[in-house]
């Protein structure tokens, strides 16, 4: 395969196991991790709260199934992939109503994203769906904005774009959800280089970081600049986040990207430690796993990581009734490095427009 291929790839791998294996433990401190698993690197059945009105809400899921934010990935790559380039917010919105079954909100799909659907649904602009939020902030779109990263390989600043464009449908343009999205996106984008390093990667994180937030990033890359490895990384941000009782209280962009950003760090980009330290972190796992392995496999590639993994969330697409697509991880790798050459194809053509 050729090594941007390997990079996409690599980034939906980290993506799609570090959701699945994270969510059996979603919400569960390290502590409790570890007193029940050690250090916690297999695909587990899993079962989620029961909502009401809402059968198969509470199934237990076979080992591999992802959860909700691999959902907003699967709708960016089809979109992307019906386009065949760069997609827009109405583009999204398009594939939204193409591909969503409304009734699988609160099964597979959460019910903060149920209300953008239904404005999306009513007619209005889908750029305007972010508006109607109920979560300001939420990680929603970050933990999920990989595929725009990957659309704009080596290239951070279109990256940044997209983000303010297509993450419109999931934040509004205030509130944070999208500046920590850029954070997540543009490393993923500059993670594709060729010359790419561990370093340019935070240099690329704290350029695009919001004014308000840097801080916050600094702070977590401070710790793991301190920190020999994922479990005393750990321990050190216990005293720094804790709050609970509230909906999604572990879930905001502002908590869970830097910690990414943070473990990336202190595992010098392998994907395969990238997934198990976002596993065993605590707290928001897997949306922590997705941000840590997706830029950590957009570095490094999908080398390293156990076949049984891959063929584990694969085997358990193909099994989900309820997902928006049975794509494996691969297919929709290709979906989106197909796009990407469709971008440079139209980038040439461009170039030799202006050329005449």
């Amino acid at each position: 395969m050729s090594r941007l291929f390997d990079r996409i790839y690599g980034c939906l791998a980290g993506a799609f196991i570090g959701s699945a294996m994270g969510a059996a433990v979603e919400g569960w401190s390290w502590q409790d991790i570890k007193a029940k698993y050690g250090v916690l690197q297999e695909l587990l059945p899993y079962s989620h709260y029961e909502h009401i009105n809402k059968p198969g809400s509470g199934r237990l899921r076979p080992p591999g199934t992802t959860e909700d934010g691999v959902e907003r990935i699967k709708l960016l790559v089809l979109s992307m992939g019906e386009k065949g380039r760069r997609i827009t917010a109405q583009d999204l919105g398009t594939t939204w109503l193409k591909y969503i079954n409304p009734d699988n909100f609160g099964v597979q799909m959460e019910p903060c994203d149920e209300i953008l659907y239904r404005v999306v649904a009513s007619g209005i602009n889908p750029a305007y769906a972010g508006l109607y939020t109920d979560f300001l902030g939420i990680i929603s779109f970050a933990r999920s904005c990989h595929p725009v990263g990957l659309i704009n390989a080596c290239n951070p600043e279109e990256a940044y774009k997209d983000v303010w464009d297509v993450g419109r449908l999931y934040q509004p343009l205030h509130g944070g959800g999208l500046d920590w999205a850029s954070v997540v996106a543009c490393s993923i984008a500059y993670a594709t280089r060729p010359d790419a390093t561990v370093d340019g990667v935070v240099d690329t994180a704290l350029k695009y970081a919001p004014g308000d937030g840097r801080h916050k990033l600094e702070m977590a890359l401070n710790l793991a600049q301190k920190s020999q490895d994922i479990f005393e990384l750990r321990e050190k941000f216990d005293p720094i986040y804790s709050g609970k009782g509230i909906r999604y209280s572990f879930s905001w962009g502002e908590e869970v990207v830097p910690k990414g950003l943070a473990i990336f760090y202190v595992t010098k980009g392998d994907l395969k430690s990238a997934i198990i330290g976002g596993v065993n972190f605590g707290r928001d796992t897997d949306c922590c796993a997705a941000i840590a392995s997706g830029i950590a496999g957009a570095f490094s590639g999908i080398s390293g990581i156990p076949d049984e993994w891959i063929e584990g969330v694969d085997r358990a697409t193909k099994e989900n009734e309820y997902t928006v697509s049975k794509l494996t991880i691969r297919e929709n790798a290709e979906i989106i490095y197909k796009a990407l050459v469709g971008e440079r194809e139209a980038a040439k053509e461009y170039i030799k427009l202006l050329e005449e």
